[in-house]
């Protein structure tokens, strides 16, 4: 009688703890959606809705924070590549908590900390149930900014310096944008793998500033683009540069170009200025200068959890935990003022820092 009334207490109980775990349609999410293309601050609105029943495959995360990138701007306003059904909720990149998983998700737990790996996922929310195969987890210890802005940018800059040339330490490299996101981690990753940077970005009245903060990241030299159109460094300091990253285009790419050893390669991954690339005939024939680009999404989508992905990931996540490799300077904005963060997004020019939203 005992051992009956024990079993079926026990099977009450499983039942009981998997209707728990599957059923969240009384807790609410409040996430921000796009139902057309335009100015993000317009069409971007807040909306709340119940949370529906966990499948097998899905795990619910509590959203803790999630960057503002280029990247999602450009997919709001519609002139990105990554294209989204509409309506979407926006985002590319976060960091959240587990809070549930599927009766099929084994690897993860509640209070896992994990990454979404896929930018249509939509990160700009306080809880989303995601597919557990396209969450990566990363260890606790690991920062909020840290985790939250680690699919894009460290793996773009990580990618370019080991897919585009033989570098060994001691070679040199050359980029422009060298302030931005990508080109700060550019700068700690070569300066990891004892590569000499030169880093060129625009003129502005804090440019003393500027370059001792990229000076402190690891930079060996910092020009404005005036300097770099004047410079010796070349002829009396350095061997010419080995590999060249562009993220702006038109005469800043052109001047970076021309720097180039014969037979090496300029990377372009971005085109701030909105003008195009332009090779001089004599660089592509007498030089046998190569002109490639990159794009981080396709990168993933083709080499997505194979070896050198994973190498990768390791690799980023173990310099963060190290302290050699930091995050770009940041301001935290509570989800509920998105309208002021995006705006700020649109608006900035210059030197400016990252704008991450946290949901707490």
């Amino acid at each position: 009688m005992i051992l009956r009334i024990k079993s079926q207490f026990i099977e009450i109980f499983n039942i009981t703890l998997k209707s728990n775990k599957r059923s969240m349609g009384s807790q609410i999410t409040s996430k921000l959606v796009f139902q057309n293309h335009g100015p993000p601050a317009s069409v971007v609105k807040l909306v709340d809705e119940p949370i529906t029943p966990l499948r097998p495959d899905e795990v619910l995360v509590k959203m803790l924070a999630a960057p503002i990138n280029p990247a999602d701007i450009n997919t709001i306003e519609g002139v990105y590549p990554s294209e989204l059904k509409l309506p979407a909720v926006p985002g590319f990149e976060g960091v959240g908590k587990v809070v549930n998983v599927g009766d099929n998700i084994k690897e993860l737990k509640p209070n896992d900390h994990v990454v979404p790996l896929k930018e249509t996922l939509g990160t700009w929310r306080t809880y989303a149930k995601f597919p557990g195969h396209l969450l990566l987890k990363v260890p606790k210890d690991l920062g909020i900014v840290q985790a939250a802005t680690l699919i894009i940018n460290p793996c773009t800059a990580y990618r370019m310096l080991k897919d585009f040339a033989n570098l060994k330490p001691g070679d040199v490299i050359i980029q422009n944008g060298a302030n931005s996101a990508v080109g700060q981690n550019v700068i700690q990753i070569a300066k990891r793998m004892g590569l000499k940077t030169v880093n060129v970005v625009r003129d502005r009245p804090e440019i003393v500033d500027l370059k001792c903060t990229l000076k402190n990241l690891g930079a060996h030299t910092v020009l404005t683009e005036e300097e770099v159109k004047k410079t010796d460094i070349f002829k009396k300091s350095l061997p010419k540069p080995k590999l060249a990253l562009n993220c702006v285009g038109g005469q800043n790419a052109l001047e970076i170009l021309k720097t180039l050893q014969e037979g090496c390669t300029m990377v372009t991954y971005g085109g701030m200025s909105r003008k195009p690339v332009i090779a001089p005939t004599s660089a592509l024939i007498f030089k046998d200068v190569h002109v490639k680009g990159f794009w981080v999404t396709s990168w993933n989508k083709q080499m997505f959890k194979s070896k050198k992905w994973l190498q990768m990931y390791n690799d980023l996540i173990n310099m963060m935990l190290k302290k050699e490799l930091k995050v770009p300077s940041h301001n935290f904005i509570h989800f509920k003022g998105y309208k002021e963060a995006l705006e700020k997004a649109v608006d900035s020019k210059g030197y400016q820092k990252k704008f991450i939203l946290n949901f707490d």
